[in-house]
């Protein structure tokens, strides 16, 4: 199924014989040219044209940049939707390849290159020789990485335009065998939300600190109290981490600042573990500040959603990878991560289900997302495509 090229895998899939070209040929086009969120111009032109090459309706600027292609077929009533990203990320890629990214800030460092060429493989096959009833909805999005492609494209009216009654994502996961499918019903990927706290105190001479406030140590004791909010404020059985990220002041050598300001993210699976935090940060930045005489303000921020499944649609992608690729090689409980997507906000209006493909254990497909060395692995692509396809088919029978 993934073992050996990229060919021989889409030769061992039901999949129409050229999908598996043009897959890595989109692949490797989107990869040289990444761009980064709602800048997604050339890569959703790219799309738009693809899939209206292949005789699917197409809607563009969605969101922004998103693209959404409809395809109908005979007179069912159902519709599902999957979701692909296009996004890149601002990192420098560090390889070899031929494809390598050619903007030396920017580089495919998350695997959206292939997320989107899955999507666009099954579409065109779909639209080709596709055997379902109903209404396939095929969501190119942008904007994933900083959490507001989603969102974007829901104020655009993205379910009130396109209907669907579950929808449905994947992601590729560095760590995991090549072509294993994990899944789990309930929380999958965690919230993720940024915060900036600022202690003022009153900037002096590095010599006569009596006659300042000094917010550089009141500052370092936020940052080790901060560390008692996952420890002694929550519940031991919720799952939740708080982290410090940056610490930045305005002194010099022989300058006690006038403020420092504490960056960082906070992660949990629940709405209400995101309130805790954000209450405890408050408490705790306001009391440890005001024992040195200085002051706190807290910023904090839900950038991203809870991604959590839905049981029904968790089951549906476990049982279709069982009797797709073998029990052997679908998890149906994994751990969930601590990492987000904003997918979450899609299934807080819709049914469904989001889940990991194996990316592979060696090389530049085991190194880690976001890593400068990583690459997505071309021999997945026939296999999420080929997952897509009959998704569709079996959710939406003729």
């Amino acid at each position: 199924m993934t073992e050996g090229t990229p060919a021989a895998a889409a030769a061992n899939t039901g999949l129409a014989p050229d999908i598996g070209r043009q897959m890595l040929t989109w692949r490797h086009d989107f990869h040289r040219n990444p761009e980064l969120g709602f800048a997604e111009t050339r890569t959703a032109r790219m799309i738009a044209a693809e899939l209206r090459a292949a005789g699917i309706e197409v809607h563009e600027g969605v969101g922004g940049t998103g693209v959404v292609g409809i395809l109908r077929r005979g007179s069912g009533g159902g519709a599902i939707a999957i979701r692909a990203e296009m996004d890149a990320l601002p990192i420098a890629e560090q390889s070899d390849f031929a494809y390598r990214s050619a903007n030396s800030d920017r580089m495919h460092a998350c695997g959206h290159d292939g997320h989107a060429s899955m999507l666009l493989g099954a579409a065109r096959h779909l639209a080709a020789s596709g055997k379902f009833g109903g209404v396939a909805t095929f969501i190119f999005q942008p904007d994933e990485e900083n959490g507001r492609g989603a969102r974007a494209m829901i104020a655009d009216g993205l379910f009130e335009r396109f209907p669907a009654d579950a929808v449905y994502a994947l992601h590729n996961l560095p760590g995991l065998e090549a072509g294993r499918i994990a899944v789990r019903p309930g929380p999958t990927m965690a919230c993720e939300d940024t915060f900036a706290i600022e202690i003022a105190g009153k900037g002096a001479h590095a010599a006569m600190p009596h006659r300042g406030i000094d917010p550089i140590v009141a500052g370092a004791h936020v940052v080790a109290s901060l560390q008692t909010i996952v420890s002694r404020a929550l519940d031991p059985v919720e799952n939740a981490v708080v982290s410090v990220t940056d610490f930045r002041t305005s002194g010099a050598r022989n300058v006690i600042p006038g403020s420092v300001v504490i960056t960082g993210d906070a992660r949990s699976f629940s709405a209400p573990v995101g309130d805790s935090i954000e209450a405890s940060m408050r408490r705790i930045s306001a009391g440890v500040a005001a024992a040195h005489g200085a002051t706190s303000d807290v910023r904090y921020d839900r950038e991203f959603t809870a991604t959590v499944n839905t049981p029904r649609e968790a089951a549906i992608v476990a049982e279709l990878g069982a009797s797709l690729f073998g029990t052997e090689k679908v998890d149906v409980n994994c751990p969930p991560l601590l990492a987000s997507d904003d997918f979450g906000a899609l299934l807080e209006h819709r049914p469904g289900a989001y889940f990991f493909l194996g990316n592979g254990v060696e090389g530049a497909n085991g190194r880690a997302l976001h890593n400068p060395a990583y690459d997505f692995n071309d021999c997945i692509l026939a296999t999420g495509a080929e997952f897509w396809v009959r998704l569709v088919e079996t959710q939406l029978p003729e």
